[in-house]
């Protein structure tokens, strides 16, 4: 723990309400609990030293780390190989359910494989992000850490005659353990949140039962997949990773399970990310479809049908919808900044909340209809309450679609009138007519007619720059913005239109390096935030998107390969990747995720095809 570890080293594993990261080296370094969103029990990824961590490693000095999942499953296994033997540790958290609960297990299993092994164990809870002192209580059969009603209970994995788990090296509130092994021996820990009772043994059989019922879970679903593409490994690990960040008593999809990783290190750019944006999640219907996973996508849908008919009505200063919610539905995500915590690497401040809740960003609307639309092509369907609320939210936005707003990149620099915006609110309408045709609803189709049309002309006039011979990012700039990529993705123009062939031409010169691609140009365009920022990687996966449609399909292949291997030793991407290669921003991030599985879907098809889709 003497240095920060890359924010690529990381594994991802969880329960379905919250989730842990666990460093290529043995430590979860973050665990927030009871779920997405809550205060961190673990949290030395973001100060190693007040933020608290559980290690497994090798007591000797020199060793190799390897790090895999169980082929098709969120279990996670990290290998040690050392001149007196090998070792692994797997670790998996059980399901929960969709019924919300406390009680959240982290199981940490140890074996020696080969030789013998002493592996050193550290527990140190910091809870509350570090901000509320704790007790350690020690037993025969385990330890129970309190910190003002929350607990935190370790189980020992261990048969009956075996030695104690361990023996107790420091104390200061915190749990060091040795652990003996030899080949074929196997010991191991569950620390399980709100326990039911005091620490207690559990046999290996009990625990054998746990961890195959995990791995079960974890195959019988993704067997339900139906990618049979060219990039089945990748868009698979991507669909385990969105399933890891979904909540499952809502089915909402958190942006990313951790807060405060930075775009820039010793940036300002560190926000949380734990919570669930309406245009994250409605791409994930997408996603989620489009491999054939039918109930993660209904679930989804009726949370966005709830926060509809709840909102419907009630425009507040925003709109009728916010642009993000907590997993429950929740909207007060005040933000605050955690002082006493140095951040990732010294980049403060560590942000909790997101202050951007509050924001203006018209392009929700459009994302909220694309989705429903598309579902309903699927068979799922919004109830009369979800309907009547959505010709609330029309009502509203045909007579607010012109507003400037802060846009999707959730800029801090003022309001515009984003180009992106005003063609997601041409979404909005264009699919609600569609949904209105083919359901034979009741709706106001004259209106949303002229309301879609009127978009479409201003965004024609005023989103065009004849000097860029491009689409802008906002009217009355000259600064291109790869948002726009999804053009013809949603319908707005055909790829092959020559507009956007030379808005594709545009981007491909100015934001596009080596593949990559960047979001825009903050000096062109400044967001009012200090510092740069890398080049995002859900837009190289809709650029990939973007030439497939285009006709652009060898161009397409070589970007969308290269992309493939800026993945971590998992597959898995954070928000960002800078100069050198390197992962930046919270991890791993959905919205990147599901860029990939999109991208990797359309060029399949361009490819089975010869042409674009």
């Amino acid at each position: 723990m003497d240095e920060y570890p890359l924010i690529e080293n990381h594994g991802l594993i969880g329960d379905l309400q919250t989730a842990a990261l666990v460093t290529s080296d043995g430590t979860v370094d973050w665990f927030c609990c009871p779920r997405f969103d809550s205060p961190s029990v673990f949290g030395a990824l973001l100060d190693k030293g007040k933020g608290g961590h559980c290690t497994v490693r090798p007591a000797h000095t020199t060793y190799a780390t390897k790090q895999l999942y169980l082929p098709d499953t969120a279990v996670l296994v990290t290998r040690f190989m050392t001149e007196a033997g090998a070792g692994e540790v797997i670790d998996f958290m059980p399901l929960t359910g969709t019924t919300v609960t406390d009680r959240h297990r982290l199981v940490r299993m140890v074996r020696c494989v080969r030789g013998s092994m002493t592996f050193e164990v550290d527990i140190a809870p910091r809870f509350d992000y570090g901000r509320k002192s704790h007790e350690l209580h020690t037993t025969e059969n385990g330890a129970v850490f309190t910190a003002d009603g929350t607990t935190l209970t370790v189980h020992p994995i261990r048969e009956p005659d075996d030695e104690r788990l361990g023996r107790l090296l420091t104390g200061d509130h915190d749990l060091r353990l040795t652990l003996n092994l030899q080949a074929g021996q196997q010991r191991g820990l569950m620390l399980e949140s709100a326990a039911d009772g005091p620490p207690r043994q559990i046999r290996l059989a009990e625990y054998e039962e746990i961890f195959h019922a995990t791995i079960g879970f974890w195959r019988s679903w993704l067997s339900t997949s139906r990618y049979t593409g060219r990039w089945r490994e990748a868009v698979e690990r991507s669909a385990v990773t969105l399933k890891l960040m979904t909540y499952a008593p809502t089915g909402a999809v958190v942006a990313a399970p951790t807060t405060g990783l930075p775009e820039q290190l010793g940036g300002e750019r560190n926000w949380d990310y734990r919570y669930t944006w309406i245009r994250d999640a409605s791409f994930s219907v997408y996603a989620l479809l489009g491999m054939g996973f039918t109930e993660e996508a209904r679930a989804f849908i009726g949370w966005l049908g709830d926060r509809i008919e709840e909102r419907a009505g009630d425009e507040g200063d925003t709109g009728p919808l916010n642009i993000m919610y907590a997993v429950d539905g929740s909207s007060d995500l005040k933000e605050e900044t955690l002082d006493h915590w140095e951040g990732y690497e010294g980049s403060a401040p560590v942000r909790i909340g997101n202050g951007a809740a509050t924001q203006l960003q018209m392009d929700i609307y459009g994302e909220a209809l694309d989705s429903i639309s598309f579902a309903q092509g699927h068979g799922i369907h919004l109830g009369y309450r979800g309907w009547t609320g959505l010709i609330r939210v029309l009502e509203w936005l045909a007579d607010h679609w012109d507003s400037a707003d802060e846009g999707l990149w959730e800029t801090r620099g003022g309001a515009q009138d984003f180009t992106y915006g005003r063609v997601m609110s041409w979404v909005a309408f264009d699919r609600a007519l569609r949904l209105a045709d083919f359901s034979g609803r009741p709706a106001p189709a004259q209106h949303w007619s002229a309301a879609r049309d009127r978009i479409f002309q201003q965004v024609m006039a005023k989103g065009w720059s004849q000097e860029r011979g491009a689409f802008v990012q906002h009217y009355g700039s000259g600064v291109l913005d790869s948002s726009l990529l999804r053009m013809p993705t949603v319908g707005f123009l055909t790829p092959q239109d020559p507009m956007w062939s030379s808005t594709l031409d545009a981007m491909e010169q100015e934001l596009v390096s080596d593949s990559l691609v960047y979001r825009y140009n903050p000096e062109a365009s400044p967001d009012g935030l200090r510092g740069s920022e890398g080049t995002f990687s859900l837009c190289t996966f809709m650029y990939v998107d973007a030439l497939a449609r285009a006709g652009r399909i060898d161009q397409a292949r070589l970007v969308l390969e290269k992309m493939l291997g800026y993945a971590n030793h998992l597959g898995l991407y954070s928000e960002e990747i800078d100069l050198t290669g390197r992962q930046l921003g919270n991890f791993p991030q959905a919205f990147t995720h599901l860029a990939l599985i999109d991208a990797a879907i359309t060029l399949d098809a361009a490819l089975n095809r010869g042409s674009a889709p």
